[in-house]
């Protein structure tokens, strides 16, 4: 059982950091603690240079410190190492043909699996040695395969990072060893970490507690210690210090949590955790199926989203939600050439959470 702890944390969601957030996703918020209590409660912990805990599906930030001050990550980098191998294995070959491991790929420094230069490897045992074991010689080795050389890779990484809205994130390698330009926030490497949870095959791998065809058992002990836990990564080197990206999920809501250089990486991630799954609800808005009534020229009728809008909130923010229904006298079509009769837009105070398409019951 969770035990029940305190909320202050979680109410720092103020409107600075939640409308920076909202360009990503949709973080917003309505109640925040005062700065100074803030800053008195953070400075009674144990906390990291730079923390961020969000929400997956909403890409909500429910904590932040320290966001988005660049920092090296080490072995973090790795998770969007495998992202940008699983986007591009479809014009590379797939996962499963077998390959020669390439010299090059061999004797990195660091976190190893121990490729040999010939070794027959596939990109799919390889991202299980990356993610599982955290093998430098598993990054370049699938950073050769994939862009040829690890220039063109970490120009494909930086175009991951990208789509992802990680607008403040620079790699030059794909297996976060120092080097000078490689660089992200907390808040980037947990919106690269989201965008990654939602790739299937990037889900499982980081879930694996033991890859058994290799016996290569995961390095991340949140997954043994930690209710819901899900992955991702750990990293670290003397410059990044102790970095962890951890995900769990609890009642239908994922949560990511991410801290760059902290001595007690696996309790500070614990603590987050707990205050987030014990502070935010993740709320049913809107079923796909309740009926939205519509006034049109024609007459009255009703509308569904066929789709269910779930949002993380604080108890006190529901007060706050407002639902505005907009009825279309000229229907329109959608790219299943469905017909759309109208607009659902959700607001949290003033910020719309939501805006989708309404179709006619």
């Amino acid at each position: 059982m969770i035990r029940k702890r305190k909320t202050g944390l979680f109410l720092l969601a103020v409107f600075a950091t939640s409308l920076s957030a909202s360009f990503y996703g949709r973080g917003v918020g309505v109640h925040a603690e005062s700065a100074k209590n803030a800053k008195n409660r953070a400075a009674a912990a144990v906390t990291a240079r730079a923390e961020c805990v969000m929400e997956v599906s909403s890409r909500r930030v429910l904590y932040e410190k320290n966001g988005e001050e660049k920092l090296p990550m080490a072995s973090t980098t790795k998770i969007a190492t495998a992202l940008t191998v699983l986007l591009q294995s479809e014009v590379c070959g797939g996962l499963d043909e077998p390959f020669p491991v390439p010299a090059a790929g061999c004797g990195t420094e660091g976190s190893s699996v121990y490729l040999k230069p010939g070794d027959s490897a596939t990109p799919r045992e390889l991202l299980y040695g990356l993610m599982l074991r955290s093998g430098n010689d598993c990054a370049v080795t699938l950073a050769l395969r994939t862009a040829g050389n690890l220039k063109n890779f970490a120009r494909l990484m930086n175009e991951t990072a990208k789509r992802a809205g990680a607008l403040n994130t620079r790699f030059k390698n794909p297996h976060g060893l120092p080097e000078k330009g490689h660089y992200t926030t907390a808040r980037d490497l947990t919106l690269i970490t989201c965008l990654a949870l939602e790739n299937d095959e990037f889900s499982k791998i980081v879930a694996t507690r033991e890859y058994e065809p290799k016996h290569w058992v995961n390095k991340n002990k949140m997954l043994t210690e930690y209710e819901g836990a899900i992955g991702v990564k750990t990293g670290f080197t003397r410059q990044a210090g102790r970095c962890l990206v951890s995900a769990a999920q609890r009642g239908g809501m994922k949560i990511v949590c991410t801290l760059l250089n902290c001595v007690d990486t696996y309790g500070r991630s614990k603590t987050l955790l707990d205050d987030a799954f014990f502070s935010y609800e993740y709320v049913l808005l809107q079923s796909g199926e309740s009926p939205v009534p519509l006034d049109l020229k024609s007459g009255k009728c009703s509308a569904v989203t066929k789709k269910d809008l779930r949002y993380p909130m604080l108890a006190a923010e529901k007060q706050y939600v407002k639902k505005v229904a907009i009825g279309f006298d000229t229907p329109l079509k959608d790219a299943e050439e469905k017909e759309i009769c109208g607009q659902l837009r959700i607001y949290l105070a003033n910020n719309l959470l939501f805006c989708e398409n309404l179709y006619k019951l």
